[in-house]
């Protein structure tokens, strides 16, 4: 059977608009032989007159008298030029009048009917069920306000409905549920209060049910029975208490996400329920325990996260994730190691992070990296060394292994990671020199590899171009020593805002219409923050709590993108490069605990988007630069320079030495002599009494003093030894030094 012209047209149209191509792109050639009747003109100029234009952001219809209205944008006509369709979307219209009065309700033929993104912010007009011919509906985003009529029962011959992202209360009407002819439902993001009244078979063609946000506290008991619901979304709602077994059962699902409810338990039992062809399943965030739900090998999404399974990984669960792509099992509870079998499926995301496996990484994770493009193990208790097997073709985008108890070197085979955009390997015991194969890895943003025991300078022979789309950059805490090499900073594209792609985005990427983010911790303003999105705009340098010494790199401060810089609890010496005043963007600054001198640059105070400062314990003298925002800061910001003076400190009192030098801690002198044929024996009891009883020793002060007392005595014994001061997580205290 042939289709109609008409038919042809709105299927056509219909393909267009659901791949969000815009109206004005559709052409169709045949719609110039249909002509528009009078009335139908005139019903939609009347509209259009109600509408508000914004002329400076916005085009008005190009909508008049002189043109045929079937030829207008956003419209088509049937053969006897009745307006069939109306699609005003993406027409950037601000505002508009809309009332039950409208001309609009007046077209009676029209059975598409897309308004949205169109400011109306009125009360939803009943008038919409005049359109009785409507078959597609899709008001979103228009701020409509108010209750649903039940008298929207009326347009029965409605198949799709799309009615998110307003402020709709009250309860969802059950007549809508009676359509007969409705397929898809979207009324997600309103403000409905009142549960759901249905009947069971009453829905007999629904496939899409999407109730997201709509502040439900229960399932809708009119589901279980639809044997053509083939997409559920009830996320982001208030339901409490049981996930039924019935869900599973539905004989033509295939998408579900029952995400960011308060589900506590699964009903039982859970065997014989992989038989179903399920594509999705997102339960994540919500309160369940126990065991692991069921393992569907048809589904290719998986998130599972964020609840308090407690259980291990079977052993075999690659047998049931062959066409998974993206599987998340991250914040639960989950022990036991982690299965060779998940190298079985050709994984895209894997992420089991936040949990409790212990044990060794499998090495197969790696030689899968050909199409795995994230691997997150992020806080766990992982040990063993990160197995040097990633694959010729390694695809990986991230790699987050922080937080767990590896150790060894960095694997050199990481090198063939072209596309590695973030690697994060914090807080183990990984040791060796600074991985210098690194920096030709050309993707990389993200690089943490704060919290371990790497040594030695930063220098590396054959480094061209290093560095070039490095935006976070953290090796704090390890025993990195020496001065900073100038040319690094140099090419530092992204933190001297030289990027080319200057739109900002969050690192991740797509799939299956999720989008994945990277998260990372980072010390900010003297904070542990998490930032859950990472943007491409956001910079920051972290080298603090190591042992670089000589000047502040001036290179350094070419970095007019960065925005926050922590070189503290390091040797840096000399006076504060005045050309800092060129990081304008920086809002996060710390130089604590380290041997600076001079006085403190005015350019520093020219910093307008600087909230966080500590200059502390440093050799700074001088005034502090006033009527700036410098005395905004807190007197714990400048402590620790004796020869530093003017608001937020204290004046300088009278016949204070500006040019003192600084107070360290010092070794101090053991009280009285020394007979230094008892030496040996004292410092024989000394030591013997720590090795032996130390361990015992319960009692935090004993254990401060005695400790106190070993430091003082190895600093009188050896010259090159020093105390000095040293922060972490807000706390200063003393530590001992070879010099």
């Amino acid at each position: 059977m042939k289709l109609t012209l008409v038919s042809f047209l709105l299927c056509y149209y219909y393909f267009i608009y659901i791949t969000h191509a815009s109206p004005d792109s559709v052409v169709l050639e045949d719609q110039q032989n249909f002509v528009c009747l009078e009335d139908q003109q005139s019903l939609l100029l009347q509209f259009k007159n109600n509408l508000t234009f914004e002329p400076v952001i916005s085009r008005q219809l190009d909508w008049n008298n002189s043109t045929d209205c079937c030829d207008w944008g956003g419209v088509i006509c049937d053969y006897e030029g009745h307006v069939i369709v109306l699609n005003l979307f993406n027409q950037e219209l601000i505002s508009g009048g809309f009332n039950n009065s409208s001309s609009l309700f007046s077209l009676q033929h029209l059975q598409t009917l897309v308004l949205s993104y169109i400011n109306f912010n009125s009360s939803f007009p009943s008038g919409f069920t005049k359109l009785e011919k409507l078959t597609y509906l899709d008001l979103s985003h228009c701020h409509f306000y108010g209750t649903l009529s039940n008298s929207i029962s009326n347009l029965t011959d409605l198949t799709y409905l799309d009615l998110s992202e307003n402020d709709l209360s009250g309860a969802i009407p059950s007549s809508l549920f009676t359509l007969p002819s409705l397929e898809q439902i979207y009324l997600e993001n309103n403000q409905f209060s009142k549960p759901i009244n249905v009947e069971p078979s009453s829905i007999p063609k629904l496939n899409t049910l999407n109730l997201a946000s709509c502040n439900l506290k229960n399932f809708p008991s009119f589901l279980i029975n639809l044997s053509t619901l083939s997409s559920i979304d009830l996320s982001n709602n208030q339901i409490q208490g049981v996930l039924p077994n019935w869900i599973w059962k539905l004989q033509s699902l295939y998408k579900l996400n029952i995400s960011h409810n308060l589900l506590t338990e699964l009903e039982g039992p859970l065997t014989n329920l992989t038989s179903n062809y399920i594509y999705s399943v997102d339960i994540h965030h919500n309160q369940l325990q126990g065991s692991l739900p069921a393992f569907f090998d048809s589904a290719v999404y998986l998130d599972y996260s964020m609840n308090k399974f407690t259980s291990i990984i079977p052993q075999n669960i690659g047998i049931y994730l062959s066409s998974t792509s993206f599987i998340s099992l991250s914040h639960n509870n989950l022990h036991g190691s982690i299965p060779n079998s998940l190298c079985n499926a050709s994984h895209n995301v894997l992420d089991l992070s936040f949990n409790n496996f212990s044990g060794s990484i499998p090495s197969c994770l790696m030689t899968m990296t050909e199409t795995l493009r994230v691997l997150n193990l992020r806080r766990n208790k992982l040990q063993g060394q990160i197995p040097n097997k990633f694959s010729a073709f390694c695809a990986l985008q991230t790699l987050d292994l922080n937080g767990n108890l590896l150790h060894g070197s960095v694997p050199k085979s990481l090198a063939h990671c072209s596309k590695l955009e973030v690697l994060d390997i914090g807080t183990n015991q990984i040791v060796g020199r600074f991985p210098c194969f690194l920096q030709h890895i050309p993707t990389l943003s993200v690089l943490v590899l704060r919290n371990n025991k790497f040594h030695g300078t930063l220098r590396c022979s054959k480094a061209k171009n290093p560095w070039k789309m490095i935006q976070i950059l953290d090796i704090a805490f390890n025993n990195f020593s020496g001065k900073l090499p100038e040319k690094y900073f140099r090419t530092l594209k992204k933190m001297k805002g030289e990027d080319d792609n200057v739109e900002p985005r969050i690192i991740g990427f797509a799939i299956n219409g999720v989008y994945y983010q990277d998260s990372v911790t980072l010390m900010i303003k003297g904070q542990k923050m998490e930032l859950v999105k990472i943007l491409t705009i956001f910079t920051t340098i972290d080298l603090s709590s190591n042992h670089f010494e000589g000047q502040i790199p001036e290179d350094l401060m070419d970095l007019k993108a960065l925005i926050v810089l922590n070189l503290s609890n390091n040797a840096f010496s000399n006076e504060i490069p005045s050309t800092i005043g060129n990081l304008k963007q920086l809002e996060s600054l710390d130089l604590s605990n380290n041997h600076l001198v001079g006085k403190i640059p005015m350019q520093l105070a020219s910093l307008s988007f600087l909230s966080y400062l500590n200059l502390s314990f440093n050799h700074l003298v001088g005034k502090i630069p006033t009527g700036t925002q410098l005395q905004s800061f807190q007197a714990s910001s400048f402590e620790g320079n004796y020869g530093l003076y003017g608001p937020p400190l204290t004046e300088i009192p009278n016949g204070t030495r500006l040019d003192k030098p600084h107070p360290q801690p010092t070794c101090g002198r053991l009280a009285g002599s020394i007979d230094w044929n008892f030496l040996s024996v004292e410092l024989g009891f000394v030591f013997g009494l720590g090795i032996i009883i130390g361990p015992i020793m319960f009692w935090k002060q004993w254990r401060v003093r005695y400790w106190k007392l070993v430091d003082k005595i190895l600093c009188w014994m050896f010259s090159r030894m020093y105390l000095e001061y040293a922060t972490d997580r807000g706390q200063t205290y003393t530590v001992l030094r070879w010099g």
